[in-house]
């Protein structure tokens, strides 16, 4: 394989160089006005040979940094100071996706950041009830999973409980053991609203 003398040569494009008033082909790519980033990789020039040197010469690219910031760039970790998506334990799978990353027609990925927009306002924010106790994100789960509303009482709640249970229970059910995991989370919805505030 044949390689060219000149690292960085992109030979087969039409493209003029960048500089003012040359006639040569730019072969040669350097950086743009706009800097890569979240949106993309940022514009490029392209020159000649002569004018990519002339260019690479006078190219600083700490131009516009102060002592401090220069310091920060030159750093061995520079860049790893904040956890990276990638490298999160999770791996950012909690986080909303960028939506730039993704063409999104059925809005799967929109109903998705949804959630999470609702689970965080839901947090930030607990829900009321009508006489002013307030229910945590846990007990409001807990109470859809029971399919009771924000203002049942504690009548409702041993009423519901015991329906379910009668639903799910393999000795109420003849023998089906199919629901067991159902009437887990069930038994554990009702311990923990049991014991809530707004139940007691």
């Amino acid at each position: 394989m044949k390689h060219d003398r000149f690292h960085g040569r992109v030979k087969g494009h039409a493209r003029p160089c960048d500089w003012p008033d040359c006639p040569n082909q730019g072969e040669f790519r350097a950086p743009g006005l706009r800097p890569s980033g979240f949106d993309g990789p940022g514009d490029y020039r392209w020159f000649c040979l002569d004018h990519i040197r002339a260019f690479n010469a006078g190219y600083d690219y700490f131009e516009g940094m102060s002592a401090e910031e220069i310091w920060q760039a030159q750093s061995p970790i520079h860049g790893w100071a904040s956890e990276q998506r990638a490298f999160r334990p999770t791996a950012g799978v909690d986080d909303a996706p960028r939506w730039a990353d993704y063409a999104d027609p059925l809005e799967a990925i929109a109903a998705r950041a949804r959630g999470f927009s609702k689970a965080r306002h839901a947090q930030a924010n607990p829900a009321q009830r009508a006489d002013g106790r307030p229910v945590t994100p846990e007990e409001r789960r807990a109470l859809e999973l029971l399919e009771l509303g924000i203002d049942a009482d504690r009548r409702q709640l041993r009423s519901r409980y015991s329906d379910l249970v009668h639903r799910y229970h393999p000795d109420r059910n003849g023998g089906d053991r199919s629901h067991e995991a159902k009437l887990q989370q069930v038994v554990e919805a009702y311990q923990l609203l049991r014991k809530a505030a707004a139940f007691s």
